[in-house]
């Protein structure tokens, strides 16, 4: 059964979460960077404004990298569908089984995966399909905002702590909350329990802390 296009989530569960990780880890690093190269120093306007800025620019590289993707592989598919209806029988149906995931494959028995063949090879061909749907463009600004909105709670401690060091630490610790609580919901999302993500995930944002320590930040 299809699903109207306008009824989709423009990500889904996965993806948000794993959105929010990615800028959680960005601003992990950035402040770690900035507060290392700053060390000594009372800055704590600059490790902001350096973080904001640079989770801005990944929050766009990363929208813009997700349209890529999607039209490319939106490409893909249709030039593969064209291959199937267009090429000669045997040749079509060569394309197709090696195509078809290994999964589908064990699923189907040969008469059903014959008569799939059949119905793609007489779908009619669509003329001047898009590859960019709007859909695209509404993932990547949520994707944008996504990345750049996680970098807000770990930011707050600058705005209110004058000294870097002790900024640095509370900001640190709720990016690692942040990131246990994901984690955790991750875990939860997938079927399995949420403890060992959550540890996992928040393991990572404890590397890149004990790093930026290990460097004087």
């Amino acid at each position: 059964m299809n699903v109207p296009e306008g009824t989709r989530s423009v990500l889904d569960p996965i993806d948000r979460m794993s959105e929010i990780i990615f800028g959680l880890l960005m601003a992990l690093s950035f402040t770690g960077t900035m507060s290392a190269a700053v060390a000594g120093g009372e800055d704590v306007g600059g490790v902001l404004v350096a973080a904001l800025g640079c989770n801005v620019a990944w929050g766009i590289v990363d929208g813009v990298m997700f349209v890529l993707a999607s039209v490319v592989g939106r490409a893909r598919d249709l030039h593969l569908l064209t291959s199937i209806r267009s090429k000669p029988l045997s040749e079509a149906r060569r394309v197709f089984a090696e195509n078809l995931p290994e999964q589908i494959q064990r699923a189907l028995k040969e008469d059903e995966a014959e008569v799939l063949f059949s119905r793609i090879r007489e779908t009619p061909e669509v003329l001047n399909p898009r590859v960019v749907n709007l859909s695209d463009i509404k993932a990547a600004i949520l994707i944008f905002v996504l990345v750049v909105a996680s970098t807000l709670p770990p930011s707050l401690p600058f705005f209110f702590i004058d000294e870097l060091q002790r900024a640095m630490r509370v900001s640190n610790a709720i990016a690692l909350i942040m990131l246990f609580i994901i984690g955790a919901q991750l875990g939860r999302y997938v079927g399995r329990k949420p403890w060992p993500m959550a540890f996992a995930v928040t393991s990572i944002g404890g590397i890149l802390v004990v790093v930026t320590i290990a460097l004087g930040g």
